[in-house]
C-alpha cells in the first residue's frame, strides 16, 4: 500500500505536464468519485458500471467468432486528452472507428496495439503469420461490429432509447500519432483481453465528450424531457400550460372575447371570420357543410400515347443484366476457411430454372445453354408484373 509519497516517474510526469495516471493506466472510478468533475461533464462511474455489465456477453461473442476461449475483463473508465492518451500507446496501433449515428450521435472508436490486432485476426483466420492487410482489417471490423451491437442492445434496454445506431466499422493500422483520437477531453474504457496465448492484450474504447455525456446522463435517469422540466418548461409547447402559454384557456384574450359591453349586444369579428357575441355567448358558426370524400381509383392507369412516347427517350439506356445460378449463406469463419477446391452448395436443385435479373430485380427465368464455347441462358418464363410487385413487398 502506498505511503502517499510520489515516485520519481510521477514527479517527472508532473514536471512535464502529463497526468500521472497515464503512467500506470487509468485510475478506476470509485463510489465516492462516481460523479464527474464539471470539467469532464460526464459520469465515468456510470459508464464503467454499464460497460462492465456487457463484458460477459462480449466474451461469449468473441469466443464464438474466434473458436477459442476468449475472456474480456474490465473496463477501467476514466477521462483523458489526446497527448496524455497517446503516451500510453505503442508506436503502431489499429484504430477501428464505429461512430454512433443516432440515439447518442458522436465519436466512438476502439484502439488496439498492433500485436493484439494481429493475435485476434490470426484466431479468426486460422493463420499463424498474418499481416494486417485489407482482409484482416475486415475481420477486425466484424469483431468490433459484434461488440458494438451487443453494447447497443444493452444500452437500449438500460435507457429506453430505441434509436441508437452506429456506422459501419472503419479499420486501419496506423502510427499512433495519426489515429483519429477525439479532440478535447474524452472518456476512455480500458479492457484486458485474454486470448489464451499468455500475453496481456489491451483494448481501449473511446467516447467523444458529447457521447459520453449523453450516455452517462441517460444511464443516470436523465432525459430531454427531464431537462426541460428542470428549466420550468415541462409541457411539449415549452411554457408549462396545456396550450403552452402559461395561463390555460381562460388567460387567452384572443379566445375569451365574450365581454359584456353593458348589454349593447354588439358583435366583434374574431379569428377565422367568426362572429363573437359581446354578451358572452357562443360564436355563431353558421351551418356546417358536410360532404362525402371521393377517393381516387387505386387501379394502375394504362399508358397513353404521351407516356409511351416518353419511354422512347430512354430506349438506348444500358442496364445490367445478370443470371443467378443460386445463393447460400455461410458463417464468417466458413468463408474465411474457403480455399481452392472448396465446394459450395447452392439453394437450387439441378435442372431448376435460373433467375434472370435486371439491375438486381427479377424479371424472368431460364435454362442454361452453351453457345459455341460460351454460356448462355434461354428464357423460359417471363415473371408477371404482379409477381414482381409481390417480391418487393406490394400486394393488391
Amino acid at each position: 500500500m502506498s505511503d502517499g509519497a510520489l515516485s520519481q516517474d510521477e514527479i517527472d510526469a508532473l514536471l512535464a505536464g502529463v497526468d500521472s495516471s497515464s503512467l500506470s493506466g487509468l485510475a478506476p472510478a470509485s463510489a465516492s468519485s462516481a460523479v464527474a468533475s464539471p470539467a469532464a461533464g460526464f459520469d465515468t462511474g456510470a459508464l464503467e458500471k454499464f460497460f462492465a455489465s456487457t463484458t460477459g456477453a462480449l466474451s461469449a461473442n468473441l469466443s464464438t467468432l474466434t473458436g477459442a476461449s476468449v475472456s474480456l475483463t474490465g473496463p477501467q473508465a476514466g477521462s483523458s486528452e489526446r497527448d496524455s492518451f497517446l503516451g500510453q500507446l505503442p508506436d503502431m496501433v489499429t484504430s477501428i472507428s464505429v461512430n454512433y449515428t443516432s440515439g447518442f450521435p458522436g465519436e466512438h472508436l476502439f484502439i488496439l496495439p498492433e500485436n493484439s490486432a494481429k493475435a485476434i485476426a490470426a484466431l479468426m483466420t486460422k493463420e499463424d503469420d498474418i499481416q494486417l492487410d485489407e482482409m484482416a482489417m475486415s475481420v477486425l471490423g466484424e469483431v468490433v461490429s459484434q461488440m458494438v451491437g451487443t453494447q447497443i442492445t444493452s444500452l437500449t434496454d438500460k435507457t429506453g432509447n430505441k434509436s441508437i445506431a452506429s456506422s459501419s466499422p472503419t479499420a486501419a493500422n496506423v502510427p499512433k500519432a495519426t489515429a483519429a483520437i477525439p479532440a478535447g477531453e474524452f472518456a476512455v474504457m480500458r479492457y484486458s483481453l485474454d486470448l489464451g496465448d499468455s500475453q496481456n492484450h489491451q483494448i481501449w474504447e473511446l467516447l467523444g465528450s458529447s457521447v459520453a455525456m449523453d450516455i452517462s446522463n441517460s444511464l443516470n435517469g436523465g432525459s430531454p424531457q427531464a431537462a426541460m422540466a428542470g428549466m420550468g418548461m415541462g409541457s411539449p409547447m415549452g411554457m408549462g400550460s396545456p396550450m403552452g402559454m402559461g395561463g390555460g384557456m381562460q388567460d387567452m384574450g384572443m379566445m375569451n372575447m365574450g365581454m359584456n359591453m353593458g348589454g349593447m349586444g354588439m358583435q366583434m369579428p374574431a379569428m377565422g371570420g367568426m362572429q363573437m357575441p359581446m354578451g358572452g355567448g357562443m360564436p355563431n358558426m353558421g351551418p356546417t357543410n358536410v360532404q362525402p370524400v371521393q377517393f381516387p381509383n387505386l387501379m394502375q392507369p394504362r399508358l397513353g400515347a404521351h407516356e409511351t412516347g416518353n419511354i422512347g427517350l430512354i430506349m438506348d439506356v444500358s442496364m445490367e443484366m445478370t443470371v443467378e445460378l443460386g445463393r447460400t449463406r455461410k458463417l464468417i469463419k466458413e468463408i474465411l476457411g474457403m480455399g481452392e477446391g472448396t465446394i459450395i452448395e447452392l439453394d437450387k436443385l439441378a435442372g431448376e430454372p435460373v433467375d434472370i435479373l435486371v439491375n438486381h430485380k427479377l424479371i424472368a427465368k431460364g435454362e442454361v445453354v452453351v453457345i459455341d464455347e460460351n454460356f448462355g441462358v434461354r428464357v423460359t418464363e417471363i415473371v408477371s408484373p404482379m409477381e414482381r410487385l409481390n417480391d418487393v413487398g406490394y400486394s393488391y
